[in-house]
């Protein structure tokens, strides 16, 4: 994500060389160390934690193995000879290096794309102290650190007093012993802990992604089993891992091996899962002739650091409330500047590439691109004149200079010209919107909006609640407030007539709502038109009640492990492929209901559940709990029910129209939490290639909170067969953050968005988005074309690097330039051979020169990134969604047997 990039934006630059030792480097980031070794546990990347076992450690490993099981946390085996590439630690987030003094050089390079790839890492002992000399500058380079000398006695190790560590009492992490020092390699590095000896050098060290403890860890006669197990459950709950989020193989007195079947996804026929994990609460969520004018390209570098509080604290800056004022707090200055730096680096942006794409020809255009440019840096100004006035508690003059920045970013976001590339701009529409038109005249006025907004791909609710807006012959009963003509028809016609996509939207286990059921005026409780005439389709809670405990209008649902529900609702969805010419389909309310399970609010009980699941184990599902041994085994149970539903839909409709695209309507929510209240596994889906694009309901009230819920579930670990976009909800979210919402994941590696839903496209909105959306029936889509779109995306980013290079905005000497420009001519002739002409052959070139040129691209870029770090990353990001386009690209051309 681009906020960590920036957090860890350093004023180094520029500093004459010095001379650091020891204690001069430990005194310079000693004010660091409180604020950045404990990483957020909902930003952490959880998985599966390996741990090598190699040659060095063998004699030792009883030792290790058994402090390995007392931390109660699961850990799975990685033999050193099985570890030669990154494909070999694909199953791993965090990986522990124990006492690991060789490592080849292919292994170093896999550590290396491992790491990238956000994975944490955590080293003891001298690892890597027997490699060869190359690759030990490599491993120092990579962990951040290296074991510099041994230490002939036994010292005593001690936690800086400046780290406030969680889980165990910190007095247990001090003991005496014979270890190492452990010396920095990079800047970032920070030492955690020293040995109380002379300079007191450092005995652990963290980076970002990295943890070194300077001892052997797990061998017996060096340290006490109690020290190693406390030290290494604090580094792990670094990185947010705990008893309570991993999986526990209880009374196991062995670690399975890494290489087989991940645990965290469900398998046949069902998953095993934490027997112990209870969920938090879920919160709720909230349902685009005059001189030519030059961008000042401010350097990142002269803003205010957005990083570190301690730095302020150590400036002598006093928080204390003046007698009239409230004060700011330390966490709120910081969240006030950061939200403000972000805002100001992501209207750069948008501002570049509004310049690069769209050359100002009219007084009106050059007028509104002049007063975007002032208010960037007049924002700058303020931002810098923001930390002034906090230094000097002026808290009521802060406040307003940093609203008046942000409001006059808002007011003057460049949005009157296009900045959009090819992707997938789509719109929900909703049931409501539907009902109100009554003829083609009315419908045809909402995809004349749509249209003029620049959206391509129409969600049209289709299904709701079990009732359809088409006259079916399969499902019992219209909707009765569509009956008398078929809106899906009739969208179908109005969306192909503007070069526009529809996708039949359909609620799949949800068949009943409270909420319609006062539209229709229906009885609060009925159950719906299908799940009323065949109650044993429903599923209950314990007390035998259909209706979850939603804390808005409550639904009933149908049973995913009842035969003829899944019979049923197939034989609906294909009446809607066959009959109308709809492009896709999109699966909402594909889960259980929310469920609490801490509380023993839990669904999913029917008679063929009950049956089901008694024939498996012999025991009946509505006698257990959560604690009970055979709980897990009844999530999984019911993670596999959908996940088999989605996986015979999906064949079934792929083989009636191959063209067809599959999306999915998903929550956001962290993998585990999500099995245990929804059994939702969405990420199983894409793995298999079932589902073509995931649409996550990532809806926000303001930028900051989108970036927190996309940051739940993207990371790089995600399966990249499928596309993924997010959505954003219009409802109570004022225009310009709308359109900075856009902007933010415009920057991501990203290829979309979809937006909910038409009732809230307001006149002033879609007035907005017509001119930052481009609506040309010439650009491809993301899912239908992602060759092509690769290619046109491409090409975008070329012209805003050769507008920098004209404007002497991009900071490269001539020879990396010119070498930039001669290989990026080769990634775009192979890009365009592959949109031109796809096959096996011109995919292998174009991913080869597309590696070969993300390779590059860190060492082209190295000045540049030293000014503006947010944009060379915002470009890696657009990178990387072109590496995501042809993996997508592959699997959908090879499933259509398209390549040869």
């Amino acid at each position: 994500m681009l906020r960590k990039v920036k957090r860890n934006q350093t004023k180094l630059l520029g500093v004459k060389a010095v001379k650091i030792t020891v204690k001069s480097l430990l005194k310079l980031l000693s004010p660091l160390i409180a604020s950045s070794f404990l990483i957020t546990p909902s930003h952490a990347l959880l998985g599966r934690v390996g741990v090598v076992r190699s040659t060095e450690n063998q004699q030792q490993w009883t030792s290790i193995r058994n402090r390995l099981l007392s931390t109660g946390i699961q850990f799975c085996l990685l033999e050193a000879e099985n570890w030669q590439t990154a494909e070999d630690l694909r199953n791993v987030r965090t990986l522990f290096l124990p006492n690991v003094e060789t490592i080849t050089g292919q292994q170093a390079e896999a550590l290396e794309t491992w790491l990238q790839a956000r994975g944490n890492l955590i080293i003891s002992g001298p690892t890597g102290n027997l490699s060869e000399s190359v690759v030990r500058d490599q491993l120092r380079a990579l962990f951040g650190a290296y074991w510099g000398f041994s230490t002939s006695n036994p010292s005593t190790i001690r936690v800086q007093d400046t780290v406030q560590l969680s889980l165990v009492n910190q007095a247990s992490l001090n003991d005496s012993l014979i270890g190492g020092v452990i010396l920095p390699s990079a800047i970032t590095a920070q030492p955690l802990a020293v040995w109380l000896t002379e300079n007191t050098p450092p005995a652990v060290v963290v980076n970002e992604q990295t943890t070194f403890l300077g001892w052997r860890w797990g061998f017996s006669g060096v340290t006490s089993a109690a020290f190693d197990v406390n030290w290494l459950k604090t580094v792990l709950n670094r990185y947010g891992i705990n008893e309570t989020n991993q999986l526990v193989a209880e009374n196991s007195r062995e670690i399975p091996p890494c290489n087989i079947v991940d645990l965290n996804v469900p398998q046949q026929p069902f998953p095993i899962l934490p027997p112990n994990y209870i969920p938090q609460p879920e919160q709720p969520q909230t349902n685009p002739e005059e001189p030519f004018i030059e961008i000042d390209l401010t350097p990142e570098s002269s803003l205010p650091s957005p990083i570190l509080i301690s730095d302020r604290r150590s400036e002598g800056l006093n928080y204390r409330n003046t007698p009239t004022v409230p004060s700011i707090s330390p966490q709120q200055a910081q969240t006030m500047r950061e939200e403000l730096f972000d805002l100001i680096v992501r209207f750069e942006s948008t501002l570049i590439a509004s310049l690069a794409h769209n050359d100002p020809t009219s007084k009106q255009n050059n007028l509104a691109l002049r007063q975007s440019q002032e208010a960037l840096n007049q924002a700058k100004l303020s931002l810098q004149k923001f930390q002034g006035l906090l230094q000097q508690r002026q808290y009521d003059q802060a406040r307003r200079v940093w609203l008046k920045a942000r409001r006059s970013l808002w007011d003057n976001y460049p949005s009157d010209r296009s900045v959009a590339q090819p992707e997938v701009r789509a719109m929900w529409l909703d049931r409501g919107s539907i009902v109100k038109t009554r003829s083609e005249a009315e419908l045809a006025v909402l995809f004349d909006r749509m249209a003029e907004a620049g959206i391509n791909t129409v969600f049209m609710e289709t299904v709701n609640a079990s009732y359809p807006i088409y006259p079916s012959s399969v499902a019992p009963e219209q909707n009765p407030l569509t009956k008398g003509w078929d809106p899906l028809k009739v969208a179908i016609k109005l969306a192909h007539e503007r070069n526009m996509e529809l996708h039949a939207w359909v609620w799949v286990f949800a068949a009943a709502n409270q909420g319609h059921n006062q539209v229709l005026e229906q009885p609060e409780n009925y159950l719906g038109p299908v799940l009323s005439r065949n109650p044993d389709w429903g599923i209950t809670d314990k007390k035998g009640n259909y209706f979850d405990q939603g804390q808005q209008f409550k639904k009933a649902f149908l049973d995913p492990a009842n035969p003829k529900v899944q019979d049923y609702l197939l034989l609906l969805f294909d009446e809607i492929v066959r009959n109308y010419d709809v492009d896709g389909i999109q699966f909402d309310y594909i889960r259980y209901p929310f469920q609490q399970p801490q509380i023993n609010q839990t669904f999913g009980y029917s008679k063929s559940s009950r049956y089901l699941f008694k024939e498996m184990t012999g025991v009946d599902p509505i006698e257990i709990s959560p604690g009970h041994p055979l709980w897990n085994q009844w999530t999984g149970f019911r993670i596999h029910q959908v996940d088999s539903f989605v996986a015979r839909a999906s064949r079934h409709l792929k083989k009636v129209k191959p063209e067809l695209i599959i999306s999915a309507s998903v929550f956001p929510i962290e993998q585990r939490d999500r099995l245990f209240r929804l059994q939702q596994n969405w990420e199983e889906w894409m793995r298999q290639g079932w589902v073509d694009m995931m649409v996550l309901m990532t809806y926000a009230l303001d930028t900051g909170n989108l970036e927190e819920r996309i940051e739940l579930v993207f990371d790089d670990s995600l399966p990249r067969s499928s596309l993924v976009i997010p959505g954003l909800r219009l409802l109570k979210v004022p225009d310009p953050v709308t359109i900075d919402q856009l902007q933010f994941i415009r920057n991501l590696p990203i290829s979309g968005f979809s937006l909910f839903a038409t009732e809230n496209l307001t006149p002033s909105l879609q007035g907005v988005l017509s001119r930052v959306q481009s609506s040309e029936k010439s650009q491809p889509l993301p899912y239908r074309e992602p060759f092509k779109t690769a290619l046109t995306r491409y090409q975008s980013l070329q012209k805003e690097w050769m507008f920098l290079a004209n404007k002497q905005g991009l900071k490269m000497d001539k020879d990396s330039f010119k070498n930039m420009d001669a290989q990026g001519k080769q990634l775009e002739k192979a890009l365009n051979q592959l949109a031109m002409n796809p096959s096996r052959q011109n995919l292998k070139i174009a991913k080869q020169t597309l590696r070969q040129f993300q390779q590059q691209f860190p060492n082209w870029m190295g000045n540049h990134k030293q000014t503006y770090n947010y944009q060379v990353q915002v470009w890696e990001n657009r990178l990387q969604t072109l590496d995501k386009l042809l993996l997508y690209g592959e699997r959908r051309m090879i499933s259509n047997s398209k390549i040869r």
